[in-house]
């Protein structure tokens, strides 16, 4: 539960800390005092969006931060290990949001920071707020579905998951069928581009490397002529009379006969005659290269020819031979992919219907545990509203299917489905007897709405773990008899879950465990919001603010005090 929440420098307000109870805590106060605020300044710990609006007028930065106790086991403290936080054994968890005057936002955690995603996964578990928003949801048909669906949660949760699953696969493949028909010409002309492509490509019989071959042959023949001068010069410069050979040979001749007369002149003589044998092998060598060499001017523009057409498929298709043949073969796969389109096609609207097969049976499945627990639930509906005085209400649940041409055949008959199955919901009420029922959004006043959904709160509050509920203004439109049960609604959900409400309604107030009034002070250079702790007297001032309006009378004040005798009266027999 929610045991402090601080806040400084957010709106209007310039430093508030409210320490909530267990049980029924109340927020009263004059029209425009800044109740929302405090709601407001609460959603920021539970991951709403930041804005620089929400920082007061003339200061850097705002501040809020709220202290939660967690029961043992709570889902939240999974979710905190999950982050890498660890949780007291205390179970105390501190939340805290700084938002700049630039409108920046940093969360943090026990002190450590986290993401705003982080902060909305934890803030589902820590706070529901049920405002004035939820009752226009009931007014909105599509949005009934998402009632029931909380409610049967726990027995829905499997079929829907398995239905779920096929229809992401249902919806992908359907989208790739009339992606594939639309895209019908497109894939024609790519098909013709492609076959030009991989033609041109397969038509100048590409060898891999070929490219760094001829380059290197086309140096050599451009260079040709240098070539074979230098050989002739060379060959001239070793074999002939008085050339090195034949100097190389008389050294020789010399250091043969010297041998004799001095043994260590042999290691020369030899290493002489080696190089002699061996640049007369190269002598050899110089000669038959120089005979090989035969320009033909028809071979080097042959030559020059395969090199611009290699130069002209680079600059279109990759910047090697290797490259161009890579790509011959990607598009000749994807030629082969389109070129069956027909019957790929055949194969995906085969494997469409397998899978809307599958999908119909969860369909049904998903919609006949939907049926019972719609049935379940307008039942528990019912007995909420004879505790609100509106016990001869008649309260329905109408689970439907519509027919779609473009859904899933069902029975033989195609019925409309989207991510939630196939089911329209809509709830359907009777407000007395005698009536039909007719749907909720179009008859229900205003108190009828807010008793409704106080009605669906409460029960979904049985199902969820979620340690404080806030009900902004859950009581507009409703008074007399209707306001006392709903009074009493609210303090017997406190019973078990710790209640912060947001009332005009005195008899709300008078079942409080705790009152705490939002009052503005104005002076001359700002305003600023109050949030005060009533203790026994002060409740009886606020109260018959509350009853009398502007103009608190002995009347008001003597009547608020037997509310609050009363009150605690009820609280004391448990609301019984």
């Amino acid at each position: 539960m929610l045991l402090e929440l601080s806040i400084r420098n957010f709106a209007i307000i310039k430093a508030v800390t409210v320490s909530f109870r267990k049980g029924l805590n109340i927020l009263t106060g004059e029209t425009g005092a800044g109740k929302s605020i405090i709601i407001d300044a609460l959603g920021l710990l539970l991951g709403e969006r930041a804005s620089a609006d929400f920082v007061r007028y003339g200061e850097k930065r705002a501040e809020v931060e709220g202290l939660f106790e967690l029961s043992p086991g709570h889902p939240a403290i999974a979710i905190c290990e999950s982050f890498g936080i660890y949780v007291e054994p205390d179970n105390m968890l501190v939340v805290r949001r700084d938002i700049s005057a630039q409108g920046k936002s940093v969360i943090r955690l026990n002190g450590q920071l986290i993401t705003l995603a982080m902060l909305r996964e934890l803030g589902a578990w820590l706070v529901t707020v049920h405002g004035q928003h939820d009752t226009h949801d009931l007014m909105q048909a599509d949005k009934h579905i998402n009632w029931l669906d909380a409610f049967g949660e726990d027995v829905l949760h499997h079929a829907k998951k398995e239905y779920s699953t096929l229809y992401a696969a249902y919806r992908k493949i359907r989208q790739d069928i009339e992606r594939m028909a639309k895209n019908e010409r497109e894939l024609v002309q790519r098909i013709d581009l492609l076959s030009y492509q991989l033609n041109e490509i397969e038509s100048a019989s590409l060898q891999p490397g070929e490219d760094e071959k001829l380059a290197a042959q086309r140096k050599k023949w451009i260079n040709i002529e240098k070539v074979s001068t230098g050989v002739q010069a060379a060959y001239r410069a070793l074999s002939g009379d008085q050339r090195g050979m034949d100097w190389l040979s008389h050294a020789m001749s010399e250091l043969e006969r010297l041998q004799q007369y001095d043994e260590s002149l042999v290691p020369i003589a030899e290493t002489i005659q080696t190089a002699f044998y061996q640049i007369e092998d190269a002598v050899s060598q110089l000669r038959s290269f120089g005979n090989r060499l035969d320009f033909d001017p028809r071979e080097l523009a042959e030559l020059e020819h395969r090199l611009d057409l290699l130069q002209s498929l680079k600059r279109k298709y990759g910047k090697s031979v290797d490259d161009i043949l890579e790509y011959a073969a990607t598009i000749q796969d994807e030629l082969e992919t389109m070129q069956n389109y027909e019957e790929r096609l055949q194969h995906m609207q085969s494997r469409m219907q397998e899978i809307a097969a599958d999908l119909a049976l969860e369909a049904v499945e998903v919609s006949l545990l939907r049926q019972e627990c719609a049935a379940k639930l307008a039942v528990l509906i019912e007995q909420q509203l004879k505790e609100l005085f509106m016990d001869r209400a008649r309260f329905a649940i109408e689970v439907r299917q519509q027919e779609d041409e473009q859904g899933i055949e069902i029975d033989g008959i195609k019925r409309y489905l989207d991510a939630s199955g196939i089911d329209q919901v809509e709830f359907m009420i009777a407000p007395n007897p005698g009536e039909p029922l007719r749907p909720l959004a179009k008859i229900a006043s205003g108190g009828e709405l807010s008793r409704i959904m106080l009605a669906i709160k409460t029960i979904l509050a049985d199902k969820e773990q979620v340690g404080t509920l806030i009900f902004d203004e859950v009581d507009t439109g409703v008074s007399g008899r209707a306001a006392q049960a709903i009074a009493e609604k609210l303090a017997r959900v406190g019973q078990n879950r710790q209640v912060l409400c947001i009332t005009h309604l005195p008899q709300v107030a008078a079942l409080a465990d705790a009152h705490y009034l939002i009052r503005k002070e104005m002076n001359d250079n700002a305003t600023e919001t109050i949030v005060q702790y009533l203790p026994e007297a002060e409740r009886v001032v606020e109260l018959a603010r509350m009853l009398g309006g502007a103009e608190i009378t002995e009347k008001a004040e003597e009547h608020a005090r037997e509310m609050l005798l009363m009150g605690n009266q009820r609280k004391a027999a448990n609301l019984h």
